[in-house]
């Protein structure tokens, strides 16, 4: 059982991290927040099984296009936007009233298109389950771990060993000496609320048919993965990751030996403890001023 346990945990976890690490992106990159990353997390599920289901695509090429789809949409929020709020001299907190109204625009649309019932995702493999050290798994929680885990290496590549990903971080850290670099700040920031509308859509893909696919799956995902960015460190990319696999292991332990029906509850309860005890996360990150 243990082990069916750490996978589980791990697997969940990930995707928190993973959405947790489109929260802290966009932060680091904008000094904004975005309160739409679960519903970014729900479209693209629903895309996902759209071209899965309906188009028959095959699940690779359904999962490539349904990222592809999700960075322009963050693209298109940044630049369209969010970038048309602040030029006209709007606060910090109308863009995150903006964001929540993207929210609700989103499971409206999902509402509209494909209805307000759960929908099933079809089954990507033949098995119910593989064996593991003598354990049956479910191959759809090892799909899942595995493209979590290998989207959170190809990030830490591509902020640190790209050009693009290093003049993100730089314009990050300080945008009028990026700019004097010759740095493009303004498609660094479209790029980082892009590629975090990405990732919480590819990661919406491959939950679809462990969870299914409906219109509110990606609202307690999407405060997951805020909690666990916020107590990796808000900001911090390595931070979020280790947050969110911090809450999978929470969460997934507390249901399996005290209770699921609290789970949520005890959760966020060690959220507010952490946050009194480490207020700049474990991987004390400071605010941006």
């Amino acid at each position: 059982m243990i082990i069916q346990l750490i996978i589980g945990a791990l697997m969940i976890g990930s995707v928190y991290g993973l959405v947790g690490l489109g929260y802290g992106m966009i932060y680091k990159a904008s000094g904004l927040m975005s309160l739409a990353q679960g519903d970014m997390l729900m479209i693209g599920a629903f895309l996902g099984m759209t071209f899965y289901k309906y188009l028959k695509f095959p699940f690779m090429i359904s999962l490539v296009l349904t990222m592809a789809i999700m960075f322009l949409l963050g693209m298109f929020i940044e630049r369209v936007l969010v970038t048309a709020l602040l030029k006209k001299g709007a606060q910090t907190v109308y863009v995150i009233l903006c964001t929540i109204s993207i929210s609700m625009i989103l499971q409206n649309v999902a509402m509209f298109s494909w209805g307000s019932n759960m929908m099933q995702f079809p089954s990507l493999f033949k098995r119910d389950t593989v064996l593991i050290f003598g354990h049956k798994i479910i191959p759809e929680n090892l799909l899942a771990l595995g493209v979590g885990m290998f989207c959170m290496v190809a990030m830490h590549f591509f902020m640190t060993k790209s050009k693009f990903g290093t003049s993100m971080r730089a314009a990050a850290q300080d945008e009028m000496a990026a700019s004097a670099m010759g740095i493009n700040v303004s498609a660094t920031k479209g790029a980082a609320w892009g590629i975090a509308s990405m990732l919480a859509g590819g990661i919406g893909v491959v939950v679809g048919p462990i969870f299914g696919v409906y219109m509110a799956m990606g609202a307690m995902i999407g405060q997951k993965g805020f909690a666990g960015a916020v107590v990796g460190g808000y900001g911090n990319m390595y931070g979020a990751i280790v947050g969110g696999i911090f809450f999978g292991f929470v969460e997934t332990f507390i249901s399996a030996y005290l209770t699921s029906s609290y789970k949520d509850f005890i959760s966020f309860a060690v959220l507010i403890l952490v946050m009194i005890v480490m207020p700049t996360g474990l991987f004390k990150e400071q605010v941006m001023e």
